[in-house]
């Protein structure tokens, strides 16, 4: 399958580059077509790697992740084009985090609307899905790497493009996956942040997840 991850930081590198392992043919989109971490990232990946801008990547893919910076997302995904991301699933893994007042970050929108929300709203012919966000990069394509049972969840409007993105969140390694529901439950995820930000720094690692205990 063809499929864009939007942003070349480190998770849109560990997802792009899981995808690849998989066997799917990745491109990975920044501002630049000339963009120095994402020419290293197609070399190292492989001969099923390749780069572009955002609306070269968001083109190319069947199926597109959204992994640039939550405060910059919109923007990004507007670079990518609305006509590039019509019909296609958009697997929206970035969190509203603003720095600007320093660490803790706060997010930048929240309780009556969601990052995931705001992108449905502007791009109504993509089919959007939460999930991800709620764990490190490296957990997110292999979460064997937190022993035990954990979980991660999911919201999205089109029944259809879920089914399509738990097949690839199996194919990360992911057995636990919590359909929340529509595209307005993406602010509980969300919202998951900044507990998940004090656990970090608590735990001196992000090596972990939630559970739901039932």
């Amino acid at each position: 399958m063809n499929i864009a991850v939007l942003g070349t930081g480190m998770v849109g590198q560990t997802i792009g580059a899981k995808l690849v392992e998989l066997g799917h043919e990745v491109r990975i989109g920044s501002r630049s077509a000339s963009n120095e971490k994402a020419e290293e990232w197609a070399k190292k990946a492989g001969k099923n790697a390749s780069h572009g801008t955002f609306a070269d990547a968001a083109a190319f893919g069947e199926i597109v992740f959204n992994c640039t910076n939550g405060m910059s997302a919109l923007g990004a995904l507007r670079m990518a084009g609305a006509k590039n991301l019509a019909g296609k699933v958009l697997i929206e893994v970035s969190n509203p985090l603003d720095f600007s007042k320093g660490f803790p970050p706060t997010l930048s929108v929240c309780n009556d609307d969601s990052l995931g929300e705001q992108i449905q709203r502007e791009f109504p012919d993509a089919k959007v899905v939460k999930t991800l966000n709620t764990v490190n990069c490296q957990l997110m394509v292999n979460p064997s790497l937190v022993p035990g049972e954990h979980d991660i969840f999911m919201s999205g409007n089109d029944a259809g493009a879920k089914v399509k993105t738990q097949g690839i969140l199996e194919s990360f390694g992911w057995k636990n996956i919590i359909d929340l529901g529509d595209i307005a439950t993406a602010r509980g995820a969300e919202q998951l942040l900044p507990i998940w930000v004090r656990l970090m720094g608590l735990f001196k690692t992000p090596q972990f997840n939630f559970h739901i205990a039932r």
